[in-house]
């Protein structure tokens, strides 16, 4: 006969702390992933990059606490299930997006724009295929990194019909359904970089709406070593020149699409995304285009709501193009 308190139940409260501490320490990453310090080699940024992966840890430890019949461990896991939803819900949950036949959501007849990102990458083995892909999608923006000269004959000659305005500077470029004006370079280098290095440009676009300004940009890569750990210090000194372009604009009505080569989570971006609105809906996870894990290619807003976002599928790039709906 089983002693009061000795049953499996109570073992059942007692064992697998581990597991229960692992679940609150996944927790503690997602709400306070702000804290994880930055040495060595740039910890908190790499974490905040695939913020949204750490809810596969929870699969994994309910399995263990399954298997070890842990009632403890299984409760625990409500924390990181409740932080990860709180973080990450509306983007899986939200009800409204982009409709793959390209219809309109039924929300109302607010004023609207469809926007594409690509970085088409300097060494796509196709350009003319991954300008007609960004062609067929309709729509009223496109904004364009990694442009080469020998490549954009054909991205002009694809895009043409339906955007007969577009702008170049450097390696990034812009095309419209409507009329360009004060276009202008945006420097965005970080210091010790040479002059050949543009990769930021303003546009003012003329919409059925009202005038609206629109920011191409392409931030420096990161990288990831055994010796500096992750490596962003361009890309953080040429977010801060980015955030202060957009800060410094006079039109209420702001879109910037770019490769950012980071998430927003990411602590780096904050002088941009600090000024600007985030998608509300869809991970459009856009990098590598083999394996995406990450959404590094962005849209974001001042003045508007990205209402939703998803990417498409894969051109000659080693990223995924994404789209966008904004609303006013």
């Amino acid at each position: 006969m089983t002693k009061p308190g000795k049953g499996p139940a109570r073992r059942g409260w007692r064992q697998g702390r581990v597991l229960a501490l692992l679940a609150v320490l996944v927790a503690c990453l997602l709400v306070f992933h702000g804290a994880v310090p930055q040495t060595p080699g740039r910890m908190g940024s790499l974490l905040e990059t695939f913020l949204p992966w750490l809810g596969l840890a929870v699969p994994v430890l309910l399995v263990l606490a399954l298997v070890r019949r842990s009632y403890l461990a299984t409760a625990a896991l409500a924390l990181p299930v409740a932080a990860w939803t709180a973080l990450f819900g509306g983007l899986v949950f939200s009800h409204e997006g982009i409709p793959r036949d390209g219809s309109s959501p039924g929300d109302g007849p607010a004023p609207r724009l469809t926007v594409v990102q690509h970085n088409v990458s300097d060494v796509n083995p196709d350009p003319a295929a991954t300008a007609r892909a960004l062609a067929a999608v309709g729509a009223d923006l496109v904004a364009l990194e990694e442009l080469t000269p020998s490549a954009l004959p054909a991205f002009e000659a694809a895009l043409a019909a339906d955007h007969p305005h577009h702008a170049t500077r450097g390696t990034v470029g812009l095309w419209s359904a409507y009329p360009l004006t004060d276009v202008r370079l945006v420097d965005i280098r970080p210091r010790g970089v040479g002059e050949g290095w543009n990769r930021g440009l303003r546009a003012t676009a003329r919409t059925p709406w009202g005038e609206v300004a629109v920011h191409v940009a392409h931030l420096p890569s990161v990288r990831l070593g055994p010796a500096d750990g992750f490596s962003s210090a361009l890309r953080d000194e040429s977010a801060v020149l980015l955030g202060e372009a957009v800060a410094a604009e006079r039109l209420d009505r702001v879109v910037l699409l770019g490769d950012l080569n980071s998430t927003v989570d990411d602590r780096g971006l904050a002088p941009v995304v600090s000024r600007m609105s985030v998608p509300a809906s869809g991970f459009a996870f856009s990098w590598p285009a083999s394996l995406p894990v990450a959404r590094i290619d962005q849209v974001l807003t001042r003045s508007a709501t990205v209402t939703g976002i998803r990417s498409l599928p894969a051109t000659g790039s080693d990223h995924l193009p994404v789209t966008a709906r904004i609303r006013w």
